[in-house]
């Protein structure tokens, strides 16, 4: 073999081996589905993601965020199940995840996609009427448990949902029975509110962001956080259930997640772009503006815990008579 032979298949075995060390990157566009129409929480969530991905230049190839509305994001989650080892293809993960399961809407769950990413959690909020006579968590807590029916709760989107689940939360943790609250359930947060504001419902269970303008105007009160720590903004004066007495918290988280069947080195380039992602300057001030909390988890810990939010959400399920699941 020449000299100049040898000086070659070395340079090809080391730019091979330097692209085997550099690991797998998107030859391709990637989606990013979402189970909502665009406009919501979620949407809000994957062109978030868009943007801190191809901005920073996270990803080198193009994105598209796909929304796929409908069935509760069933339509969603079945697309994405179906393009098992596609790695260009991610899904806005969300508590339907689980409770679509629970509720018997699909046979489709988390353990049929592959955990990358738990990005935040958009913790609930209990709302009422600036005129009503419930003031604070204390308040609304001894009304729950004396007069279960005399308070309507609003909440979007369906039974069972995760809005739902943070009344029966927290009627389970004051002792009270699940099945003596008065549910009202609405296609989607806004009517919730509106209702709220026209007195037609007494209170409301959403994501903080949902609630803080009209707070900040004066026309709702916010009488329990179900979040770790205090928020900002117009927030910053509410208490937290934990410092009204109640061990409450609960949130909506949002996620991203794959098919089934991706390689370790494809799951460790979406939690390394996306843990980047997360800590730039306007990820950090969407956080802030939408009332959300880094709560930023990969892996085991995130597999974990979605196996821990499931069996909380069940339990709760069950108590409210809506699950399907033995």
């Amino acid at each position: 073999m020449s000299i100049a032979r040898v000086v070659l298949t070395l340079a090809l075995c080391g730019a091979t081996a330097f692209a085997q060390a550099q690991g797998w990157s998107p030859s391709k566009n990637v989606e990013i589905i979402v189970g909502s129409a665009p406009g919501g929480s979620n949407d809000k969530t994957a062109r978030a993601v868009e943007r801190a991905l191809v901005e920073n230049k996270l990803v080198k190839t193009t994105i598209s965020v796909l929304n796929k509305p409908g069935g509760g994001s069933s339509i969603a989650f079945t697309f994405v199940s179906q393009r098992p080892g596609d790695p260009h293809t991610l899904l806005v993960g969300t508590t339907a995840l689980l409770t679509n399961h629970i509720t018997g809407r699909s046979k489709i769950y988390h353990k049929d996609f592959t955990p990358i990413a738990s990005l935040f959690n958009d913790y609930v909020v209990f709302v009422v009427n600036a005129q009503s006579d419930i003031k604070d968590g204390k308040d609304l807590v001894e009304r729950l448990k004396t007069k279960p029916q005399s308070i309507a709760i609003g909440f979007a989107t369906a039974l069972g949902s995760h809005n739902h689940i943070a009344a029966g939360l927290l009627m389970k943790t004051i002792g009270g029975n699940v099945r003596d609250l008065k549910p009202v359930a609405y296609k989607g947060s806004s009517v919730a509110i509106t209702n709220l504001l026209g007195g037609h419902i007494d209170l409301v269970t959403t994501a903080a962001g949902n609630a803080a303008g009209h707070v900040e105007s004066g026309r709702l009160r916010v009488v329990g956080v179900a979040a770790p720590r205090r928020f900002g903004g117009a927030l910053a004066n509410v208490p937290t259930w934990k410092e009204q007495g109640v061990n409450l918290v609960y949130g909506g988280f949002r996620s991203i997640v794959g098919p089934k069947g991706l390689s370790a080195d494809q799951v460790a380039f979406w939690e390394n772009a996306l843990r980047k992602a997360s800590q730039t300057p306007k990820w950090q001030a969407d956080l802030k503006k939408n009332y959300w909390s880094d709560d930023f988890l990969t892996g085991a810990e995130f597999a974990k815990e979605l196996d821990e939010t499931y069996a909380a959400m069940k339990s709760v399920l069950v108590d409210l008579g809506l699950s399907k699941q033995k």
